[in-house]
């Protein structure tokens, strides 16, 4: 097999050195068709590529990834969903489904788990470039040059360690007409002919064009969107065109196709032009367009044509008022504003996690143990449309190695030694229609990481013992306190998890660095006296709220939130002194223990320190140290296992 690869290689690399030769090359000598032999000409005289020199697939760091996945962060999360219903369509034939930027950097990736190393090998993989001038004739690079769908099957790539796959590639471009992103599908094998791409090809140019004009809609609610149609029977369903204008009618955005059609004159550009340069109809009869009329009685023709379009028009919503065209504020969720009192860098975050609400794709929050990541959680839970459904947390910490499978996953009756008479529905199943909340996803046994991506991929879960997968309805939220980006590296945990789980990824701010943290001690104490059913809200003294103040929260949170619980307790009056403060705040040694460099190259010496620094102030008492952080005795273990922390002898 791979004396024959080699052989193809070899007599890949011969036919371009021959076209290498030529000014104009000849029909005799290649089969290819004429874009993939300007895009071999391209290679040669352009790129400077060299034909003999074959070489991997280009993987670029994380840190770089993210640096692009970053510039296109909204189109990422409505672009989400076409790629999952696309690769549920492929499931099963080998095909990886990429989206890559205009760059031809893959800033979102799926394929099948079981081929990862392989897909890793060959590119089909996340932060792969496979822009032309580095990877050559390519179904993506071939793509944005030329910026039209086409497959790049076998031999039609320029670099022989490529001839293996097929890719199929169409492009997504932005409402002004620039080209925004590549949707392709690839396969690691394919039978010879190109012809058995061709249905391929239609399914992904299908799913470009629908993420093209989701992103387009999503952008323009707040102007008057034109969807156009040249059958009435699919005006509402899938309009062909779209075109966004404003109060004045001047055109402010379209689609590819309405591009394409109304730029037939030699005109390159809609943008600036008034609706009648292109359609018989005045902007002030966009309203009677908006009516539930049928859809074959709202025809117009195309300016200086007898060609007939169907028009259904959507009017702007929430405009602002005394404001002609300008675009309404955001309005952040109350549970979601409910979690600041005016930090900026908590705002920056809070801001972004109000535009992804009801995205489904799954999210990852970061942050110190106690900062508040299941808060965050539940409170985008709580603004989203899940609501109504179930909030399910998990502490993947928490529950012993030996039960977790059992308990996330579920299990039949009899599957094991020791399981329930009927059976037991898994925690994954409990959240189906609302959040499951996967704190401290770190922590999770990397056997049943494969397990969890499976889930996320398929929408489906396998009890153990059963033989028929049951789908579920989850929105993923993951959080950790740990760096997921080194665990990957030291091979704890799944690349390919931490890139499915890390759709979007929000850092919470330590309590210490927080700017409204007077703000967050008064919304404690409210929260606390509620929780007590307490008739008054107890009061800080000057010199406790200094204290407070002062405090480094290596707890954050959560200790705050312990600290005052006690203080309440053991005040008489409806006012907090320095003396009703737990006794390690107004220790010195304390604060300067607990005030720790940190080593900016070493994340794990910085953790192990502050578990040190925690059980030292608590005497080694486990159990103390459990509290004061808000955690569990099991999770202090493991931590101190981790960090290989002995208490004395």
């Amino acid at each position: 097999m791979e004396a024959h690869l080699d052989h193809d290689k070899k007599k890949h690399i011969e036919t371009i050195m021959r076209l290498a030769e030529q000014s104009r090359p000849n029909e005799s000598v290649l089969t290819q068709d004429d874009v993939i032999r300007d895009s071999w000409m391209r290679c040669i005289h352009e790129h400077k590529l060299d034909p003999t020199r074959s070489q991997e697939a280009i993987i670029l760091p994380y840190h770089q990834l993210r640096e692009h996945q970053d510039q296109i962060d909204d189109f990422l999360h409505i672009a989400r969903h076409g790629l999952e219903t696309l690769y549920h369509q492929v499931t099963g034939l080998g095909y990886a489904v990429l989206l890559t930027d205009a760059h031809g950097v893959t800033v979102d990736f799926i394929g099948d788990i079981q081929l990862d190393k392989s897909l890793r090998k060959a590119g089909l993989y996340l932060g792969s470039n496979w822009n032309e001038m580095v990877a050559g004739t390519c179904g993506v690079g071939t793509c944005i040059t030329t910026g039209e769908a086409l497959t790049v099957h076998l031999n039609d790539h320029f670099d022989a360690t490529h001839i293996p796959l097929t890719c199929t590639a169409a492009p997504i471009f932005d409402p002004l007409g620039k080209l925004k992103a590549v949707l392709d599908i690839s396969a690691l094998t394919s039978p010879h002919h190109k012809e058995s791409q061709h249905l391929a090809l239609q399914l992904v140019k299908m799913f470009a064009h629908q993420i093209e004009n989701a992103h387009f809609l999503h952008r323009f609610t707040q102007d008057w969107i034109l969807r156009l149609s040249l059958a009435p029977e699919f005006l509402e369903v899938d309009p062909e065109f779209l075109v966004a204008v404003d109060e004045a009618g001047k055109i402010i955005g379209h689609n590819r196709r309405a591009q394409l059609l109304f730029c037939e004159d030699g005109e390159t550009n809609l943008i600036g032009r008034s609706i009648n340069q292109i359609l018989n109809l005045e902007v002030n009869e966009l309203p009677r367009f908006v009516s539930a009329k049928p859809a074959d009685r709202r025809a117009v023709r195309i300016h200086g044509s007898q060609k007939l379009l169907f028009v259904s028009a959507l009017a702007p919503t929430k405009v602002q008022a005394g404001s002609h065209a300008g675009k309404a504020e955001m309005v952040v969720p109350a549970p979601l504003a409910a979690l600041s009192g005016g930090d900026t860098t908590l705002d920056r975050q809070i801001d972004r996690a109000a535009k992804l609400v009801n995205s489904p794709i799954s999210i990852l929050i970061t942050g110190e143990t106690g900062s508040g990541k299941e808060f965050f959680a539940k409170a985008l839970h709580k603004s989203s449309e899940r609501r109504d459904g179930p909030f399910i947390p998990v502490n993947c910490a928490a529950i012993p190695e030996s039960l977790i499978e059992s308990e996330l996953f579920g299990y039949t009756a009899g599957s094991f030694s020791g399981a329930a008479t009927k059976g037991k529905r898994g925690l994954i199943q409990e959240a189906d229609g609302g959040t499951l909340f996967l704190d401290e996803i770190g922590d999770m046994p990397k056997p049943l990481q494969a397990r969890l991506l499976r889930v996320l991929s398929e929408r489906e879960v396998l009890p153990i013992g059963a033989t028929q997968a049951a789908p579920v309805n989850i929105r993923v939220v993951a959080a950790t306190h740990c760096d997921l980006e080194n665990l990957v590296v030291a091979g704890l945990f799944r690349d390919d998890l931490y890139y499915r789980l890390c759709g979007a990824h929000f850092t919470l701010p330590p309590l210490r660095d927080r700017k409204d943290m007077a703000w967050v001690i008064d919304r404690v104490l409210a929260i606390n006296a509620k929780q007590n059913a307490s008739p008054f809200v107890p009061e800080l003294d000057k010199e406790a709220r200094e204290i407070l103040m002062r405090h480094r929260w290596p707890g954050n949170l959560r200790e705050l939130n312990n600290v005052i619980a006690f203080a309440t307790s053991v005040s008489s009056e409806k006012l907090i002194s320095a003396a009703d403060l737990p006794e390690y705040l107004l220790s010195k040694e304390r604060f300067s223990e607990l005030d720790l460099p940190v080593d900016a190259d070493s994340v794990f010496e910085h953790e192990k320190s502050r578990l040190l620094a925690l059980l030292r102030g608590c005497s080694w008492n486990v159990t103390a140290a459990a509290q004061q952080m808000g955690i569990s005795r099991v999770t202090i273990y493991k931590k101190m296992k981790r960090y290989n922390v002995k208490p004395p002898i």
